[in-house]
């Protein structure tokens, strides 16, 4: 057999070996890998949990809690049918404080006549825009769509929201449909425009940058978004003459939303014959809640819950107290 033979024969007997080796690749870099959805604590002395959706969420990426956008109940004493607020709390899109900024607020108005909910909506990093906002959307048609047997008046519904909530009521009360009345699902046939809003330290005017620098947080619209999409979100930007009446609470402290957000939008809500009501404190730093749970040198803002009660009081969202 002569040389070129062997090396003929030797690679026929070797090319199916090397076929047959599995190729090794490289594991794709950890940043690759999309983190689990932070999983939330329910918040405390809840009634009732309600499933928003219970097909499943549109674009959810899993059935685990935090895929599941969900209502907790806080019913009020009484006869109905009462006037409502669904608390939405913040947690920059990441977290949601449901003690200090859903369930505090949500035990005080059903201690003053007003049924309450605190909504638990879907979270970086595993979702952004739209997720939370039809989270929100869904829950105030929820709520309306089953006024009756939640003993709520449908047309005295409101929203409030802290810090990052604070961005889904504003977005909700200036960009809302009044519903279609030939959707297949019956939720959607109804509106999902809030009868008023509370703000607490929220972003109404993206064009106010925060202390960092930065525009809307990349947790609700990824990294770098465009001006278009800025804009898509942005409160004030979609503020009319339909914009839900707002109470606006923020503080001159305030070293993550400027207090110049709710001043700004107070304004445009001005300007277009909107009911509006501002409130800024000189001191407090971001986070404040009800004011009720600050330091003794905060102690000016103990008085938010007389001033929102009063408001409330005065366009019949929340019956008289006993003096």
């Amino acid at each position: 057999m002569n040389r070129g033979l062997l090396v003929t024969v030797f690679l026929i007997m070797t090319l199916p070996l090397a076929a047959q080796t599995p190729t090794i690749s490289s594991p794709p870099p950890s940043a690759a890998r999309p983190r689990p959805a932070r999983s939330t604590p329910p918040p405390g002395g809840f009634a009732q949990s309600i499933v928003l959706w219970p097909e499943g969420a549109p674009g959810a990426k899993g059935t685990a809690e935090s895929d599941v956008p969900k209502l907790f109940t806080y019913p009020t004493a009484g006869s109905g049918p009462h006037a409502a607020v669904i608390v939405m709390p913040g947690g920059g899109f990441t977290s949601l404080k449901m003690e200090q900024e859903g369930a505090d607020e949500a035990r005080w108005l059903a201690a003053h006549g007003v049924a309450a909910f605190v909504l638990e909506y879907r979270l970086f990093p595993v979702y952004g825009y739209p997720a939370p906002m039809q989270d929100a959307s869904r829950a105030v048609r929820y709520v309306r769509a089953h006024a009756a047997e939640l003993g709520v008046d449908p047309a005295r519904l409101g929203v409030w929201g802290f810090s990052a909530g604070g961005i889904l009521v504003g977005y909700l009360s200036t960009i809302h449909t009044a519903g279609d009345a030939a959707a297949e699902d019956p939720l959607d046939r109804v509106s999902d425009r809030p009868d008023f809003e509370i703000v607490s330290y929220g972003r109404l005017d993206m064009s106010v940058p925060l202390t960092n620098g930065t525009l809307p947080k990349e947790s609700i619209l990824g990294p770098q978004p465009t001006q278009a999409a800025i804009d898509a979100i942005d409160p004030i930007k979609h503020a009319s003459s339909d914009t839900s009446p707002s109470f606006l609470y923020s503080t001159s402290g305030d070293m993550s939303v400027d207090s110049r957000n709710a001043a700004d939008f107070y304004i445009a809500l001005k300007k277009l014959g909107v009911p509006a009501e501002l409130h800024i404190f000189e001191l407090g730093p971001h986070g404040t809640h009800m004011g009720t749970d600050q330091p003794p040198a905060l102690h000016e803002l103990t008085v938010f819950p007389t001033l929102l009660a009063n408001w409330m009081q005065l366009h019949g969202w929340m019956p008289p107290q006993p003096q």
